[in-house]
């Protein structure tokens, strides 16, 4: 039996627009024991997203940016948060995306890039998908000092650092961000692993 299949949904009402679209669904579920349950749930819709690290081998470097995320500050986060360099799709394929992302915000235009798999982020409440990319750099391909577009609310501070450095980052709490924690992880046991 599909999911499809054990989910009927009764109601589905538009709670906010603002900035994305937040919506809350009343539906029923077919749970294992063959019963339907009424339950009901808020979900928020933001588009799906792109995600790279640039790294250099030979260096052992990776580049992220660091910048100020509201949604973290009122959970507490007291500082700016350091992350791969991210957006949304917005109707864009997810390679053509992240290669205008990293553009902007780090200033670098990358050769080939690779996808190495793809997430829900938050799938209890959250419909995005993120797309996860990395890419080799070096200092030629630099074309900018990056930072981001201010007209977009956007001030980014872009970073080197070794890839020891990222990981001991994770390890202390600096690098909170699971979407670049994902990535270093990822770098730390395949690429980097065997240079």
């Amino acid at each position: 039996m599909s999911v499809k299949d054990r989910v009927r949904v009764r109601e589905t009402r538009l709670l906010s627009d603002n900035w994305y679209v937040l919506r809350t669904t009343t539906f029923d579920w077919k749970r294992r024991d063959g019963t339907w349950q009424t339950q009901s749930r808020e979900h928020y819709d933001r588009g799906n997203g792109a995600v790279l690290l640039p790294y250099n081998i030979e260096n052992r470097t990776v580049l992220l940016v660091k910048q100020f995320r509201y949604p973290a500050f009122v959970n507490g986060c007291d500082d700016l948060l350091i992350e791969a360099a991210a957006g949304l799709l917005d109707d864009a394929e997810p390679e053509v995306r992240i290669r205008a992302e990293v553009e902007e915000e780090l200033g670098y235009r990358l050769g080939e890039v690779r996808k190495v798999f793809e997430a829900f982020m938050s799938p209890g409440s959250v419909t995005e998908i993120l797309h996860f990319f990395v890419a080799e750099y070096d200092a030629a391909m630099r074309i900018s000092d990056g930072g981001g577009h201010p007209d977009e609310g956007e001030d980014i501070e872009v970073l080197e650092m070794t890839m020891e450095q990222a990981l001991a980052m994770i390890a202390d709490g600096r690098i909170r961000d699971a979407k670049t924690i994902m990535l270093l992880q990822h770098l730390a046991l395949t690429v980097l692993r065997t240079a």
